[in-house]
C-alpha cells in the first residue's frame, strides 16, 4: 500500500531528523505536491541531514550545490565541451541534472545563477545555447537561506520566490529532542536501530501524486481557498489596518499551491477528503513567502506570518 511506505519513510526521517518533524512533513509534501522547498533557519538545525536522508530513501540521484557569489551558470547547469578528438563540442551536464537538489545558501548567488535556477524551477529544463535539455521527471529542489548574516548575500526577487511551493522557517529543537540529537549523534538513540531504512521507488512517488490530487475535496473548500487568497489583493474588504501592511496579494500560482498542498497533507494524514483545516496549516508555508509587506509594515517589524494569522481570523470556512 503506497500511504503506508510514505507513513514508513516518515517515521524513518523522523527518528533521523530528531526535533524537525515539521521539517519532515512538509518536504513529503512538497514531493506529493510536486513543488520546491525553500527552508530558512541558523545553521546546525539538520536541513542538510533532513534532504540527504530522504535522497538516500527515494530511487533518484542527490547533489549538494554550495552557492557563492563567484558561482557561475555552468557550474550549475553544464556546458559544451570541446573534444579535440572528434572536433565537435559535447554537453556536460552540470548538478542541477540531478532528482535531488539541495542550494545551499541559495542567496549567496548573483542574479545570473538564480535566473538559471529559475528556469530550471518553473519549467524543469535547462536551455545552454540553442539547446534546450530537460531535466529529471523527478525534480525537486531544496534550498536554504541563513536569516542571520546578510553580508554578501543577494535578496531573491519575487519571481524567483513564487517558484518555491513552500517556506519553511525551522526553529531550535525542545530539551527533550536536543537530548535525544546528542544520543543519536553518539549511537544511542533508543530505537533507532530497530527502524529500516525504507526505499521509495520514482514510480511510487508518481502513483502517490495521482491519488493525492484524485482526493475528494468540496466546493465549499475550493472557494474558502479562493476567498484566502482574494483576501490578499483586497485587503480593504476585510481591515484597513491590513490594507496598510500589504503592499500586493499572492498570485494565481498560490491558489494552485494551496490547493495541491492541501490535498497532498490530507493524503498523508490518512483521510480521503479536504479539510479547512488542512487549507489553515499549508496557508503559513505556502503564503508566507508570496505576501509583498508594505514599508511601514516591515518597519514596525510585523513578520507575514502575522499578517496570515489575520487573514484566517477574518475570511470564514463556511
Amino acid at each position: 500500500m503506497i500511504a503506508q511506505q510514505f507513513h514508513t519513510l516518515q517515521t524513518y526521517l523522523e527518528s533521523q531528523v530528531i526535533g524537525q518533524q515539521e521539517l519532515v512533513k512538509q518536504l513529503l509534501v512538497a514531493l506529493l505536491a510536486d513543488g520546491h522547498i525553500l527552508v530558512e533557519g541558523p545553521p546546525g538545525l539538520a536541513k542538510t541531514r533532513a534532504v540527504k536522508c530522504l535522497a538516500d530513501c527515494i530511487e533518484g540521484d542527490f547533489h549538494r550545490v554550495q552557492f557563492t557569489p563567484d558561482l557561475l551558470p555552468a557550474d550549475l547547469t553544464g556546458t559544451d565541451i570541446f573534444r579535440p578528438e572528434t572536433g565537435d563540442f559535447a554537453f556536460q551536464a552540470g548538478p542541477i541534472f540531478n532528482s535531488l537538489v539541495l542550494a545551499d545558501e541559495i542567496n549567496r548567488a548573483p542574479a545570473k545563477v538564480q535566473a538559471a535556477m529559475l528556469e530550471a524551477m518553473a519549467e524543469k529544463q535547462i536551455s545552454v545555447g540553442k539547446t534546450t535539455y530537460p531535466l529529471p521527471e523527478l525534480f525537486l529542489v531544496m534550498a536554504t537561506q541563513n536569516p542571520i548574516e546578510q553580508e554578501g548575500t543577494y535578496p531573491l526577487p519575487e519571481a524567483q520566490l513564487d517558484r518555491f511551493l513552500l517556506h519553511l522557517d525551522v526553529d531550535y529543537p525542545n530539551e527533550d529532542a536536543e537530548l535525544e540529537i546528542l544520543r543519536l549523534n553518539r549511537g544511542e538513540a533508543q530505537g533507532v536501530e530497530s527502524v529500516d531504512k525504507p526505499t521509495l521507488s520514482q514510480q511510487t512517488i508518481f502513483d502517490a501524486r495521482k491519488q493525492a490530487l484524485d482526493i475528494h475535496m468540496a466546493e465549499g473548500v475550493e472557494r474558502y481557498i479562493v476567498r484566502l487568497i482574494l483576501a490578499t489583493r483586497q485587503p480593504e474588504k476585510y481591515s484597513s489596518e491590513l490594507t496598510g501592511q500589504l503592499e500586493m496579494g499572492v498570485s494565481p500560482r498560490a491558489t494552485i499551491a494551496l490547493d495541491r498542498c492541501a490535498r497532498a497533507h490530507a493524503w498523508l494524514s490518512g483521510r480521503d477528503y479536504v479539510t479547512p483545516e488542512d487549507v489553515q496549516t499549508m496557508a503559513y508555508p505556502v503564503l508566507r513567502h508570496r505576501l509583498l509587506l508594505s514599508y511601514s509594515a516591515q518597519a514596525q517589524g510585523i513578520k507575514p506570518d502575522t499578517i496570515i494569522d489575520a487573514l484566517l481570523s477574518m475570511v470564514g470556512s463556511a
